[in-house]
């Protein structure tokens, strides 16, 4: 029989700054002194905490707790037992990303709390402040090995200090596949949102809001409430008081158990967080959510390398072709049993791409629909069995695709589709690896689209979070890299395991191909790169260049001009950029040079300029070489800016080729209006732009010898 958590006993490790106990009023201040954390303990003995900014108030008085199931709840009759502090300065590199080398530079406080009366228990709270924001989390660290801690949720509060602007999409515990909404806090409104026509797996219980969520105050501050280290545990959304302008946390549950989080032994939660900053770019900047995440667990990861990649996905959207074999109309129907003529996944056409690929500096190969079982893949309720994850359908020879591939320098992508039954991939997953392993593989893109099966289960609840992390898990064994869609949100993890290399969790462009709501609007992308890009990498698929999808898809459009899905390859980050667009649309087309110039891992990133929402400058230098790239976007506002280059080098000259709007450019009247300039540039210099509506700017900046 399971022990009860009422015996949770925490054992303190030395730790530098000991204090004696004291009942509250314990402070930590970040490295530059702007941010001051204030702990509180209330007449009730409820622990706390109060955020403040240059001396103003950004988070008021805000409460912790927890229920569990079968157990009182742990909140109030605390004392403080002991305060523990430290800090770090260090640095640490990345094996691949939006830079190499990373500052972690915080000041810490461990507060160690017991009830006064009744159960004694006992637990910690963790805080980490940096300059640019807060992290924290709770630790139970000394439970026995049966030791089973049951928990209905966890009530974090974040007390906001007035009615701020908030980009948010709903808390949706299924997807992340959500527009994001512009209000004011007391206008959110998610139960509104949960009834939409192109997001069948929707669920939304609450009124919260999924993390990240951006907001900015009256007197010009940026906050965004997310969290890291997400591990054996479920997701975090936040409920939202209209009223009162308070968050709360609101965990993802499960309709097949009463608790939402079950934990057995030590444990520690994910960490909460906060980055603030006096600019919009400032929280791009952030490296925050990795910091809070542990080291590298898995070692050497240089079998995955950052690239560009090609593949047959557009193909579907557009409906050209089908991931199914056998006879069908589009993904949708099924039918039939005899070669449906239109599959997608030969390896006639698969060598077609990767000819391409080695002609235009483009270094993987994606094939969607390759492996048995596509005709059951979605609309069936029984889709356990459905995929086998290594038998190829008869028009598709994987090995000589691999072999082919090899020969001209491009890798193949694998990509293992679970049409949302995750315990027919517990089960083939390994072998399907093993295979990957065996033909030298290293990437591999998973999908989960559909409701969870077992029934009752979603996709945001910690039966889920502990399945994408087997996954990672266990692709590291066999030298596998990860980009994950339908996925678990981004919380810092790439840090911990680095082949957790890209996710989608956003609304990406596929909706412009088949969305019945006119797709993402031009207001999408500035305000992805403030909010979802926070959190970490996103495969997107930027570089559409048949803009009005002719003669496809002739009720649809990529709401953007082609200058813009040029700047997107700097602007949306991912170590995995896809190329995805038809290739008779980029050959022989002048501004296609840029996407096989521009590389896809960096050196150092820099924000130029944004707005959330509004628009966005973002400066990459290029990880193997002084060459920088610049992707300027805009929402569906024309807008002017100069670009100071004083990031440059000193003494190096560049040449800037500039792909730009054209005059009479628009998203909409006339999308794929260009330029392409060119000038000498150094760090004095200035590149002065005009975005078109739903616009942008793409330049290389190549070091001149």
């Amino acid at each position: 029989m399971k022990k009860s958590i009422l015996g949770i006993f925490v054992i303190l490790a030395s730790f530098a700054g000991c204090q004696p106990k004291n009942p509250a009023g314990h402070q930590l201040t970040s490295p530059n002194g702007r941010l001051k954390l204030q702990f509180l303990l209330n007449d009730q003995g409820q622990s706390g905490y109060l955020l403040t900014y240059n001396n103003t108030t950004v988070i008021d008085s805000s409460w912790f707790g927890f229920e569990f199931q079968n157990e009182a709840p742990l909140a109030n009759g605390l004392q403080v037992e002991l305060v523990k502090t430290n800090s770090a300065d260090t640095t640490w590199e990345m094996p691949w990303g939006e830079k190499r080398l990373v500052k972690d530079h915080h000041n810490e406080m461990d507060v160690v709390l017991r009830e006064k009366d009744q159960l004694k228990r006992k637990f910690e709270v963790q805080f980490k402040l940096f300059d640019d924001g807060l992290g924290f989390r709770f630790v139970f660290a000394n439970q026995a090995p049966d030791q089973e801690a049951l928990i209905t949720e966890e009530n974090t509060q974040f007390q906001l200090t007035g009615n701020h602007d908030v980009w948010w999409q709903p808390g949706d515990w299924d997807i992340y596949e959500h527009l994001y909404n512009h209000t004011k806090l007391n206008k959110i409104n998610a139960i509104a949102k949960r009834n939409h026509p192109n997001l069948a797996q929707t669920y939304i219980p609450n009124n919260a809001v999924n993390t990240p969520v951006t907001m900015k105050t009256a007197d010009g501050l940026y906050i965004s409430f997310h969290e890291a280290n997400l591990t054996d545990y479920a997701d975090m959304t936040l409920a939202v008081d209209t009223t009162t302008f308070q968050l709360k946390s609101i965990l993802v549950g499960s309709e097949l158990r009463p608790y939402k989080v079950k934990r057995t032994g030590p444990f520690q939660t994910p960490w909460r967080t906060i980055q603030i900053s006096e600019t919009a770019g400032g929280l791009i900047e952030s490296d925050l959510i990795v910091n809070l995440n542990e080291p590298n667990k898995i070692g050497d990861v240089s079998y995955f390398k950052p690239t560009k990649y090609v593949g047959i996905w557009w193909d579907m959207h557009l409906g050209r072709k089908t991931w199914d074999y056998l006879q069908s109309q589009d993904m949708n129907t099924y039918g039939g049993g005899k070669p449906n003529g239109t599959h997608g996944a030969t390896t006639e056409y698969a060598k077609e791409l990767i000819d391409f690929a080695a002609a235009n500096n483009i270094g993987g190969i994606l094939i969607e629909g390759w492996n048995t079982g596509w005709e059951h893949w979605i609309g069936f309720e029984d889709r356990e069995g459905v995929f086998d994850f290594v038998t190829p359908y008869p028009d598709y020879d994987l090995a000589e695709v691999v072999r082919y591939g090899k020969s001209k320098g491009v890798e193949l992508i694998m990509h293992h589709e679970t049409s949302a039954a995750p315990r027919t991939y517990d089960q083939q997953m390994d072998t399907a690896f093993k295979l990957m392993h065996s033909l030298g593989i290293h990437a591999v893109k998973t999908g989960y689209v559909g409701k969870i099966i077992p029934k009752g289960e979603y996709h945001h609840g910690q039966w889920m979070v502990n399945h994408y992390r087997r996954v990672i898990e266990t692709a590291a064994k066999y030298q596998i890299a990860v980009n994950a869609h339908e996925p678990i949100k981004a919380t810092g993890i790439r840090r911990t395991y680095p082949n957790a290399i890209s996710r989608e969790g956003l609304r990406g462009q596929e909706f412009n191909a088949w969305a019945t709501d006119g797709g993402n609007p031009p207001n999408h992308l500035p305000t992805i790169a403030f909010t979802r890009m926070l959190a970490g990498p996103i495969d997107y698929t930027p570089g559409i260049f048949n803009i009005k999808l002719k003669p496809y898809k002739p009720d649809n459009q990529v709401n953007t001009t082609l200058a813009q899905q040029l700047a997107l390859y700097v602007v949306i980050y991912s170590p995995i950029q896809m190329v995805p667009d038809l290739k008779q649309y980029y050959e022989g087309h002048p501004a296609f040079q840029f996407i096989r110039d521009v590389p896809a891992d960096w050196e150092q990133s820099k924000v130029l300029n944004g707005e959330v929402g509004e628009y966005v400058t973002i400066a990459r230098q290029d990880r193997h070489s002084n060459n920088w790239f610049i992707g300027a976007i805009t929402n569906g506002e024309a807008r002017d800016m100069q670009l100071k280059l004083d990031f440059l080098p000193e003494g190096k000259t560049y040449v800037a080729h500039i792909y730009h709007d054209g005059a009479d450019a628009h998203w909409n009247d006339n999308p794929t209006s260009y330029a392409i300039d060119e000038q000498m540039v150094d760090r004095d210099a200035f590149i002065d732009l005009h975005l078109a509506p739903g616009g942008g700017a793409a330049i290389s900046l190549i070091e001149k010898k």
